[in-house]
Formats: structure tokens, sequence, C-alpha cells
């Protein structure tokens, strides 16, 4: 028989255990309409200028609990007609309509070119917390590469400078993380990204173990640098688990002001440091779960009080390892 002090610590116990269970957030798909194969890494817009991705299998996890305020979804991804369902009355699996107007265009382009030179463009590592850009997922950071004159020029890799923190726990140990990304490239117009080039995009993941110097390997991608230029973003999706699986969950926590409730958008590991030693601007950011998503060029006319800009770090000193070919 169980004494009732005993009784009562185990009701207190189980009592504990129920008040941090988990919040359970329906699981839902995203598909092809046509093939029903998974759109991986489609976009869920709030519509407030927050909002979420599917993970590679095209699942998201969504629930009222977890977002009370939200009333409607918009589902998007490239190639696909944006759908827009209410929360109310969401079907487990969601079928976007191809958009034929935005289907990818056939590049077609000649590997077999010959000799080819290697030429670097090294990128700018500093580790100084306040010169970096703190990465959310709603924002996404394009940064512009000329073509060398009158020679075909594939990009080999993209040289992306991180700051890795060094954050420890209460044991002291190096806090780890694993972080995804996706690199997507666009045409130079006049001077601002322009419409998406038809290569497919990159996606990788930066985890603590990384170099602050992180070399992405695209040279199976195919990308060759138009006659005007090119511009090559990343943007960060979230954590992922040890198995690389993009981690579900709110990407803003909410903060009690004299305003109401501020949402305060999540940052990621790793940093991107920011340089001022570039000439040019040639820097662009955007809001990609704002439905216009603009491009804006990061300097003075961005936002008003931001610290980069006010010290006059404007740009991401991404790098770039080239194939120059003779022809």
């Amino acid at each position: 028989m169980i004494k009732p002090s005993l009784r009562i610590v185990l009701f207190l116990s189980v009592l504990l255990f129920i008040c941090y269970l988990p919040v359970h957030s329906q699981v839902y798909k995203v598909v092809d309409s046509t093939t029903q194969q998974p759109v991986s890494y489609a976009t869920i817009s709030f519509g407030n200028g927050q909002g979420i991705f599917a993970d590679e299998a095209g699942d998201f996890n969504f629930s009222k609990k977890r977002y009370p305020d939200i009333t409607s979804l918009y589902i998007s991804a490239l190639g696909y007609k944006e759908l827009s369902l209410h929360t109310s009355n969401l079907p487990a699996i969601i079928n976007l309509v191809q958009e034929v107007a935005e289907l990818k265009e056939v590049l077609i382009t000649a590997e077999n070119l010959g000799k080819y030179k290697t030429k670097k463009k090294n990128a700018i590592v500093h580790n100084d917390y306040f010169k970096s850009w703190l990465p959310t997922v709603e924002s996404e950071v394009a940064v512009y590469f000329p073509k060398i004159p009158l020679q075909r020029t594939k990009i080999a890799s993209v040289y992306l400078p991180i700051l890795l923190e060094d954050i420890r726990g209460p044991s002291g140990k190096k806090q780890q993380f694993s972080t995804q990304f996706k690199m997507q490239f666009y045409k130079n117009k006049k001077g601002a990204p322009g419409k998406r080039l038809p290569y497919k995009d990159v996606f990788f993941r930066i985890t603590d173990k990384s170099k602050s110097n992180f070399e992405l390997d695209i040279s199976d991608s195919g990308v060759f640098i138009p006659e005007e230029g090119i511009f090559i973003s990343i943007q960060v999706l979230g954590y992922t688990d040890k198995n690389g699986k993009l981690q579900q969950g709110k990407k803003y926590h909410e903060v009690e002001t004299n305003r109401g409730i501020v949402k305060i958008p999540t940052t990621f590991r790793p940093l991107l440091p920011f340089t001022n030693k570039i000439k040019n601007n040639i820097t662009f950011a955007r809001r990609i779960f704002f439905r216009n998503r603009t491009w804006q060029r990061f300097d003075k006319n961005y936002t008003e009080g931001n610290n980069l800009i006010r010290i006059n770090h404007v740009n991401y000193g991404m790098g770039l390892k080239l194939h120059v070919y003779d022809r």
C-alpha cells in the first residue's frame, strides 16, 4: 500500500510531467498536384511578415495552440501558384498547382569547354560580433559578382564567411548547432537582383564544426556567370536535428511591450560577418515572408538605426572560386 505522502509526491510528479509535455502540432504535407511528389522547403507565410518552411519531405507543423492569432496561411514555392488557406480547415495534404509562366526555362550549357584556369576572389572574414548580420528565417541576403569579360566563367565554389560564437552551457561545454541554408541565383537587373536564373536551389548545412571561411562546392550545379553578372543569395531555413532534418517550431518569440505584444524574429547561428572593405555597395536584402518580397540595397535607405549601416559595414564578404575557360 502506498503511503499518503508518497501518493502526493507521485501525483505532483505526474502533474509536473504533464505541464511540460510539448504542444503537439498537426503535420501537413505540401505536394505537387500533378505528380503528388513533395514540394521540398515550400514557404508557409502567415501574412504578417512571419512564417515557416516545409522540410525536405514537404512536411510542416502547425497548430492553433502554437499560433493562436494566425487565421490564414499562404503556401508558395518556385514554379507554383500561391495557395491561400484558412487555418480552420487545413487539409492534411496541400496540393500546389504548377504555374506555367513561372516554370524554369531550360538553360543549355556546354560542360566540355576544354581547359580552364582557376581564379579566386577571397572572402572577407572577421570575428567581431557587432559587425555581423544576425540571420533570421525572414531575410534573404544577395551579393553581386561581375563576369570576367569575353570569357566563359563557371562558379566552382562559393566562400561564405561565418562567425562561430563560442557559446557554452552551464557545464562549460561548447553548444552545438546545425543550421540549414538555401542558396539561389538571380539575374542582374539594373544593378539589383532580378529574375531567378534557371539553376536548382542549393541546400546545405553549416555546423559548429565548420570553418570560418566556409567553402560550398557547387561545381556540379553548372552555374555560369551571365554577361551582366550574377547575384548569389543565401537564406537560413532553421536548425536541423543530428540527421539533417529541418526542425519545426516557432521562428520568432513574443515580447510584451507598452505597445502590446511584439514578435521578434529568432536569430540563428552562425552569424554572417559584414565588411567595410568592399568599394561599392553590392549587397541587397529582402524579407521573404512579405508578399511583395522587394529587394533593397543594404545602405542608409534600407532601415533606420541599423548598426551595420551606421558603421558602414554594408557588404557581406562572400567570395568565389571560378573556372575561367580559354574560349
